[in-house]
C-alpha cells in the first residue's frame, strides 16, 4: 500500500476589523476545520501557518510570498478582500504573484457559489501556482469560504502532487483505497451515486439504506483541550445593555468601569450612639441642647461651646460639633420633671478632633470606580449595594445568551407521562439542563421532544435557532440509523461541525457546530442521549460557553486539588468521574469520595454529586489511582 500523503497548509485572514481584534476573525478558524475534516487516513492536511493581515497590498504579498519562497507551503489560501469593496485588494495582490493560473479552480469555487446565491457573481476570486504551491483566494465571509474551499477540496491532493513533479497516481491510490466509505476522486466518472462531489460532507446521507452508512465515525477523535479551545475560538461576547440596578443584576458582568455619582457618607456622620461636643470643652458636665438622629427629617442643629447634643448612629454631627464621646463615657446628670428628657449630661474622657466622625466621602467620594468592566455581580450583594448606595441606577452589563434545550429520539417522552409504554424512557435530560439554566441565571427556552424524522428535526432545528444563541440537543449524535442530529446540521442547515468525537469518558460523541443565522453566529452543542454524558458535557463545555459569551473574565469552572478517599480503576479514555468532594478541617484538604457505578445511562451517579475528578487514561503503567491519590476536580456544584 502506497505511503500517506502529508500537506501542508497556510490560512491568511485579509480583514481591517480581524486585525484590530483577532477574535472577530470566523473564516480563518472555519478553513482550518474544513483542512481537518477532510483530513483522512491515508491523506492529511496540515495547517502549520496562519495568520491576520490588514487589506493592505504589501502586508499580503510578503505574507504570501514567504509561506510559499520559504516556508514551501503545499497551499495557501487567502480569506477575505475578494468582494468589490473600495478596500477589496487580495486579488490585486495575489495575482501579480501566481506563475501560472487555475481557471478550473476557479470556476468549480464561484460556480459552487452561484448555487447558493448569485451574489457570488460579485466575487473576485483568483487561483493558481507560485513554484510548488497553489495559492488560492476565498470570500471573507465563513459560509462562502467553506464552501469555496469544500468545492475543491477532493482536487486539492492530486493537484498539489502534480505540482510537485509527481503524477497523481499516488494520490489516486489512496483514494482509491477509501471508496468504500464513500469516498471517490473527483474526475472518476464511474461513480455515479455520489452524494456532492463539490461538498465532501463526513455525515452519512439523509436518505438511501442503512447498509450505506458509516461503521466507523468519519468524526477526527480529538482530546478535551483541543475541543475547549475549538469552542473558546468560536464564542464572541453578544453585546452590552444598559440595565436597571436590582436584584436581576446578579450574574451579569459590567461591560464599562462604573463611579460614584454621590458621596458616601453624604454628610457628616456619628460612627456610634453618644453626644456631639466641642473636643476643647474637655470633660464636664453640658447642657444637653438637642438630638440628632439618623433620619430625613433631622433639622440642622447649631452647637455652641459648652453644650452638647445627645446623637444616634448615623446621626448628622451639628455644626459646630468637632468630636463625638461615646455614651458609655458619660453619665446622667440631671433630668426634666417628668424624667423623660435629658438635661445635663457629664463628660468623662477628653475628645479628640474628628473622632467618632465619618466624613463626607470618607467612604466612596465622587468619581471614585465603585466596579470596573469585566466584574461580575455576585449573589454576594456587595456590587449591588455599593452601586445603590452612591445613587447608580443603571449600569452596562454584556448581554446574557438565550439557550435553547431540544431533545430527540422515537423513544423518548416527557418526565411526567402517566405510564410508559413498552421501549420508552423519561426525558431526565431537558428538565435537567432548564435547571441548571435557571440556577444559573440563563434564559432557557425548551423546544420539546423531535422524533427521529429527518424533515420534523430541521423544521425544529431552524426554529429554535431563530430564538436563541445557543442550542443544546441530546441524543441522535452517535452511529445508528436513526441519529440524524450531524447530517442535518450539515447537509440541511449548512452548518460547521467543528468536532464530532471525543477522547473522553463519557461523551465521546459529543458534538460542536456553529451556524450563521439572522447575521449572527449561534453555537451548537450536541450531546449524548445518555443523561450521564449530556450532564457531564453541558457542564464542560456549554457552561463555560455560555460564561464567555456572557462576559466572564473567568469562563472556566473552578479546579481544585482533592485527595482520593477511595482506590479507582482506570478507563482507556480520559475520564470525568463523578464524586462528592468536601473540606477536611483536620487535614487541610479536599477529599473526594466516588458516586458510585459510573456508567453513562446511571444518572443516580450525579445526585450528590459536586466535582467531576480529571482522571488520565489507562496505560500500562498506571492502571488505576490508589486512595490518596492528588487530583483535578472541576467543581460544579457547592461544597459540603
Amino acid at each position: 500500500m502506497s505511503e500517506a500523503q502529508e500537506y501542508s497548509v497556510g490560512i491568511l485572514t485579509v480583514s481591517d476589523t480581524a486585525s484590530a481584534d483577532p477574535t472577530r476573525d470566523l473564516s480563518g478558524p472555519t478553513l482550518k476545520t474544513v483542512f481537518k475534516q477532510a483530513s483522512e487516513e491515508k491523506i492529511t492536511f496540515n495547517v502549520n501557518k496562519s495568520a491576520i493581515v490588514p487589506d493592505d497590498f504589501e502586508q499580503i504579498q510578503n505574507i504570501v510570498k514567504e509561506w510559499s519562497d520559504n516556508e514551501n507551503l503545499d497551499i495557501v489560501v487567502t480569506t477575505g478582500g475578494t468582494g468589490f469593496g473600495v478596500k477589496d485588494i487580495t486579488p490585486e495582490a495575489i495575482e501579480p504573484l501566481l506563475q501560472k493560473i487555475s481557471p478550473g479552480i476557479t470556476y468549480a469555487m464561484i460556480t459552487t457559489s452561484l448555487q447558493k446565491t448569485p451574489f457570488a457573481a460579485l466575487s473576485r476570486l483568483v487561483s493558481g501556482v507560485r513554484g510548488k504551491t497553489i495559492i488560492m483566494t476565498v470570500p471573507g465571509s465563513p459560509r462562502g469560504a467553506k464552501e469555496n474551499l469544500e468545492a475543491v477540496m477532493s482536487v486539492l491532493p492530486h493537484a498539489v502532487d502534480l505540482v510537485r513533479g509527481g503524477t497523481g497516481e499516488n494520490v489516486h491510490a489512496q483514494l482509491g483505497v477509501q471508496k468504500e466509505s464513500g469516498h471517490q476522486c473527483v474526475h472518476d466518472t464511474k461513480h455515479e451515486h455520489h452524494h456532492d462531489t463539490t461538498r465532501p460532507f463526513l455525515s452519512d446521507p439523509l436518505s438511501g439504506p442503512v447498509t450505506q452508512r458509516q461503521r466507523k465515525s468519519p468524526y477526527p477523535m480529538i482530546t478535551v483541550d483541543e475541543a475547549l479551545n475549538i469552542i473558546a475560538n468560536n464564542t464572541e461576547i453578544l453585546g452590552s445593555i444598559t440595565v436597571p440596578v436590582n436584584e436581576n443584576l446578579v450574574g451579569m458582568v459590567l461591560a464599562e468601569d462604573v463611579y460614584a455619582k454621590e458621596p458616601v457618607p453624604g454628610y457628616r456622620a456619628s460612627i456610634l450612639d453618644g453626644y456631639a461636643v466641642v473636643a476643647s470643652d474637655g470633660p464636664g458636665i453640658y447642657p444637653v441642647v438637642g438630638v440628632s438622629i439618623a433620619n430625613a427629617h433631622s433639622e440642622d442643629m447649631q452647637l455652641k461651646p459648652g453644650q452638647i447634643a445627645r446623637i444616634t448612629t448615623g446621626g448628622p454631627i451639628p455644626n459646630g460639633a468637632t468630636a463625638v464621646v461615646m455614651v458609655e463615657d458619660t453619665s446622667l446628670v440631671s433630668a426634666s420633671a417628668d424624667g423623660l428628657q435629658e438635661e445635663s449630661v457629664e463628660i468623662h474622657v477628653q475628645a479628640r478632633d474628628n473622632e467618632w466622625i465619618r466624613e463626607i466621602g470618607s467612604d466612596t467620594s465622587v468619581g471614585t470606580v465603585i466596579v470596573r468592566k469585566g466584574q461580575l455581580v455576585t449573589a454576594v450583594g456587595g456590587e449591588i449595594g455599593v452601586l445603590s448606595s452612591v445613587g447608580v441606577r443603571e449600569v452596562r452589563v454584556y448581554k446574557r445568551p438565550v439557550i435553547g434545550i431540544l431533545s430527540t429520539g422515537n423513544e423518548v417522552v416527557n418526565y411526567d407521562e402517566p405510564e410508559l409504554k413498552y421501549g420508552q424512557i423519561r426525558d431526565s435530560n431537558r428538565p435537567t439542563f432548564l435547571a441548571i439554566g435557571k440556577v444559573t441565571g440563563f434564559e432557557v427556552k425548551d423546544f420539546g421532544i423531535v422524533s427521529d424524522s429527518a424533515q420534523e428535526l430541521e423544521n425544529v432545528l431552524k426554529l429554535a435557532l431563530s430564538q436563541v444563541d445557543v442550542l443544546v440537543t441530546t441524543g441522535g449524535v452517535s452511529m445508528g440509523e436513526f441519529d440524524l442530529l450531524k447530517p442535518t446540521l450539515e447537509r440541511s442547515l449548512e452548518a460547521t461541525i467543528h468536532f464530532g468525537r471525543l477522547k473522553m469518558k463519557p461523551g465521546k460523541p459529543t458534538t460542536f457546530a456553529t451556524i450563521i443565522s439572522d447575521e449572527s453566529k449561534k453555537l451548537i452543542f450536541s450531546l449524548p442521549g445518555n443523561p450521564v454524558s449530556a450532564t457531564v458535557t453541558f457542564y464542560l463545555f456549554v457552561l463555560p460557553a455560555l460564561r464567555k459569551i456572557a462576559g466572564y473574565v473567568d469562563w472556566n469552572l473552578p479546579i481544585v486539588q482533592a485527595e482520593l478517599s477511595n482506590n479507582i480503576s482506570l478507563d482507556p479514555r480520559p475520564e470525568y468521574h463523578r464524586a462528592t468532594i468536601s473540606y477536611d478541617y483536620t487535614k487541610e484538604k479536599f477529599l473526594a469520595i466516588s458516586t458510585g457505578n459510573q456508567i453513562s445511562s446511571r444518572l443516580l451517579s450525579m445526585c450528590s454529586c459536586n466535582a467531576l475528578l480529571k482522571l488520565p487514561g489507562k496505560t500500562d503503567q498506571l492502571k488505576e489511582l490508589v486512595k490518596g491519590t492528588i487530583v483535578d476536580a472541576i467543581l460544579i456544584g457547592q461544597l459540603n
